[in-house]
């Protein structure tokens, strides 16, 4: 059961409902679960309906049955970056899915999540590939998930030597049209930008800065193809997996507004290891 206390700030007075719904940031679907809960909403420890009236500087605790319902994997290991009442940030393992699925059932983010926290709803924030490692934000409550603002996030990658400075693709994505899978840029696809800014050059490889302006499924790796240099290890589009096994894609850093506390958090995480290991390789050449 988790527990949500919300201060009311409105002029004159409203329905709690319309309250929770217009200036909350609580869905009709979320409202309705509330009103099936005992005492699901109470001011001052007393039971409160949705057309009750409410006032300015009323506290409103909102109670809410949140668990996860994936089969908790207690032998998973997920590094912990950041954590709240409300939040959790973590350093996705690259080859960990973030939902389980007919291949993968029991060894993802949602099933290590549940067994570590039991007693939290799921609520993924930012999804990424099951190759694609790095921070992770969930909110473990559906009033968290709806408050969280503002959240930004930057990607790190290797893709082979010969790009230079920084840039913008804008390019629109579509899927391949045989393929369930595979995206491609397609004058019919929806728009997707993704800025990018080389940070290291190699011999052999660079260790690109992305920051994508949309999110579409695949969009850095899609860019990054389109641009003529694919990720390293991304067997889809084209990498060269002699090097990695996974494709090269990090997210190393995110920021957005506590929804608790109104404040600017930011978090990073350092590249995998086998990114690592050849930025060390490829920096030792000549």
């Amino acid at each position: 059961m988790s527990i949500t206390e919300i201060t009311v700030r409105c002029s004159g007075e409203m329905p709690l409902g319309a309250y929770l719904r217009n200036y909350a940031g609580i869905s009709a679907q979320t409202v309705k679960r509330l009103k099936a809960v005992p005492d699901g909403m109470t001011r001052g420890g007393v039971h409160i309906r949705t057309v009750d009236p409410v006032r300015d500087g009323d506290c409103i605790r909102l109670h809410l049955p949140e668990r996860s319902s994936q089969t908790p994997n207690p032998a998973l290991t997920v590094p912990v970056i950041y954590e709240t009442a409300q939040l959790l940030a973590v350093n996705k393992p690259a080859g960990m899915p973030a939902h389980p699925s007919m291949l993968h059932r029991d060894d993802t983010l949602a099933n290590w999540f549940a067994a570590y926290r039991p007693e939290s709803g799921f609520h993924l924030m930012n999804r990424l590939d099951r190759n694609t490692s790095g921070l992770c934000l969930i909110a473990k409550t559906v009033y968290a998930a709806h408050r969280v603002r503002d959240l930004q996030k930057r990607y790190y990658a290797l893709v082979p030597a010969g790009l230079h400075g920084s840039g913008t693709v804008d390019a629109p994505i579509a899927r391949e049209r045989e393929s369930v899978i595979t995206r491609c840029v397609r004058a019919d696809g929806r728009r997707a930008v993704t800025h990018y800014r080389v940070l290291r050059e190699l011999p052999q490889a660079a260790l690109l800065e992305l920051t994508p302006e949309t999110g579409r499924t695949h969009q850095i790796r899609v860019h990054m193809a389109y641009l003529g240099f694919p990720l390293l290890g991304d067997a889809l589009y084209g990498g060269d997996c002699s090097r990695m096994q996974a494709h090269a894609l990090h997210c190393g850093y995110m920021t957005f507004t506590d929804p608790e506390t109104g404040e600017s958090v930011t978090l990073t995480a350092p590249l995998r290891e086998e990114m690592q290991q050849i930025l060390m390789k490829e920096g030792t050449k000549k």
